[in-house]
């Protein structure tokens, strides 16, 4: 038994010999990983990659290399198909140099204005059909010779031009006619003045203003009420006037005196001899001229509005016409500039009561 346990001892120590023999033989160190061949070039294969030292870089989109190696972009520049370009950051987001803001058409990309957020285009950019940019906002104007003109302005130069966008944003548009008093608005603020005897009345409405006068029982005089507009006409070239007016009521005229009357030319306070001799006056059923060489009859009073036309020529030859069709003439017709039109007189009893819907200087 004893010889047996021996044996087997003498095995593991004879086997646990040739392991440590065998450990010790393999001790030698480990072999070194192999290099690349340096002589051997590196290639980019990918399509649209160029090399650029030891990188492979896309040349059509890399800052770094735009177009090329080493052609770096400046700051606030992007690479875009091989050229540099320079670009905003605008919320976040990467802008193309020149771009519009798609919310506001009048603001844009423009890097060297500021890289950060949208400047504000140029006064008179057009930005939709019928605008331009006005402000940093986009709205129906003119832009014309370098100013900004609100829809429906006349051109300072010529009031027979207006502003309309919607036929052009650059150029002045033609007008039939100045509007020298539109009904249902304060005619003080449209340049006209009164001159005013009690008793009398002036008001609005939706789309006239009505002037109306009367006689106190047992008055001397009457009331008066005459809207008077300097500067209506260029005295020194020929004109055409439009009133459209309705005439509620009047008093027969006296001469040179009328209590629903237009006058082409008026000398503040009360018109000259002159003015009221060519003074146009209205009856109940006629027309005439208020020193009495003409008149034409016509149903002044029959309720409705009529346009009363009066045309000075360039030989001093007025005519006045109704609704189109002249009812007088005369020659030698003397204008100041300023018109007038209501009752001119305060003799009692020759009163009126119109209502005028607007005065138009036609344009030639």
């Amino acid at each position: 038994m004893v010889a047996i346990r021996s044996i087997a001892l003498s095995c593991i120590i004879f086997i646990g010999f040739i392991v440590f023999v065998a450990a010790c033989g393999d001790d030698s160190p480990p072999r070194p990983m192999e290099q690349p061949d340096a002589s051997v070039p590196l290639t980019c294969d990918s399509a649209g990659l160029s090399l650029c030292g030891d990188a492979c870089v896309r040349t059509a989109t890399d800052p770094a290399h735009c177009g090329g190696c080493n052609k770096a972009c400046a700051t606030g520049e992007a690479c875009e198909e091989a050229v540099c370009v320079a670009v905003c950051q605008i919320d976040g987001k990467q802008v193309t140099a020149g771009t519009v803001n798609a919310a506001n058409p009048c603001e844009q990309c423009m890097p060297a204005m500021s890289a950060a957020q949208w400047t504000q285009r140029a006064d008179g950019t057009s930005c939709n059909p019928g605008q331009v940019c006005s402000a940093g906002m986009c709205s129906p104007k003119c832009f014309i010779d370098g100013e900004v003109y609100d829809e429906g302005v006349p051109n300072p130069a010529n009031a027979c031009e207006v502003c309309v966008p919607a036929t052009a944003t650059t150029t002045w548009t033609a007008r039939a006619s100045v509007p020298l008093l539109v009904g249902g608005t304060d005619i003080t603020a449209q340049g006209w003045t009164t001159i005013a005897q009690t008793p009398n009345t002036l008001t609005y409405g939706a789309d006239h203003v009505r002037l109306a006068t009367s006689t106190n029982s047992g008055g001397r005089t009457s009331g008066q009420l005459l809207i008077t507009r300097a500067n209506a006409v260029d005295a020194t070239k020929p004109f055409k006037l439009h009133v459209t007016m309705q005439v509620e009521s009047v008093n027969t005229h006296n001469s040179l005196d009328s209590g629903a009357a237009i006058l082409g030319s008026f000398t503040p306070l009360y018109g000259n001899a002159t003015d009221r001799s060519q003074m146009i006056y209205l009856d109940g059923a006629a027309i005439g001229w208020a020193d009495d060489t003409q008149s034409a009859a016509f149903p002044v009073t029959d309720g409705a509005y009529h346009v009363y036309e009066l045309a000075v020529d360039a030989e001093k030859v007025a005519t006045v016409s109704i609704d189109g069709v002249a009812k007088l003439t005369r020659r030698n017709f003397t204008a100041t500039g300023t018109i007038a039109i209501g009752d001119q007189t305060n003799d009692p009893n020759v009163d009126g009561a119109v209502r005028i819907k607007s005065v138009e200087r036609l344009c030639p």
